[in-house]
């Protein structure tokens, strides 16, 4: 009988990271059956946001599982941005992922904490509380958009710049949709505190993103 060398793929890693990602979701899943049929529909039923926008909000369980299924997969889909239009010696490097999920993760988590803190200061942290909640539903919706892509980007081989682009595309698709419907929600809100809320909007929601894009770059 002669010996077999095992071939270590490349994409070993990937498959373990999307597998996590996926028991996040599992056990989000096992926590609350009924809302979490309720998030899938949500492009198709606005049921999960009028229910749970009034409810437990941001620190629950399955808003943190689904939260960390979304890092680690926008995380994963930059990668492959990365890897596609960028210098390969730098994606080359066995510490890029850990260190754009830790840095992705910890963007989100500043990014939230100071809206938060932002709402206590116009002592109005019910009505930032349910509007941060509202945002990172969507933001979290799209990551399943971005986990369908992963996939076809890890084990399908087609053009992976079709895939990131439409990836792309309906990544921020849904996250307008999700401003959009915030915007209409709290538009009597807003228009009492117009001035304040462009104040926010430049230096809590533009601004991390430009200096997120910059450290990217």
């Amino acid at each position: 009988m002669e010996p077999i060398n095992r071939t270590i793929l490349q994409t070993d890693w990937i498959t373990i990271t999307l597998f996590t990602s996926f028991i996040c979701v599992l056990i989000a899943k096992s926590f609350d059956y009924t809302r979490f049929v309720n998030f899938i529909i949500l492009p198709f039923n606005n049921k999960y946001i009028t229910i749970y926008t009034k409810k437990e909000k941001l620190f629950n369980w399955f808003h943190i599982l689904i939260s960390l299924f979304q890092i680690i997969n926008t995380t994963l889909f930059i990668y492959f941005i990365w890897r596609e239009f960028l210098n390969t010696g730098v994606v080359k490097n066995p510490f890029l992922f850990p260190i754009l999920l830790v840095v992705i993760f910890l963007f989100i988590t500043l990014k939230t904490v100071v809206q938060l803190a932002n709402g206590f200061v116009f002592n109005s942290y019910k009505t930032f509380n349910e509007l941060i909640f509202k945002k990172l539903t969507y933001l979290n919706y799209s990551g399943i958009v971005l986990c369908i892509a992963n996939i076809f980007l890890t084990y399908v081989a087609i053009d992976h710049k079709i895939i990131i682009i439409i990836g792309s595309i309906l990544f921020i698709a849904i996250n307008i949709i999700g401003w959009l419907t915030v915007l209409r929600n709290y538009q009597n809100f807003i228009s009492s505190y117009f001035f304040y809320f462009i104040l926010y909007l430049c230096a809590l929601e533009i601004a991390p993103l430009v200096i997120m894009g910059s450290f990217l770059k």
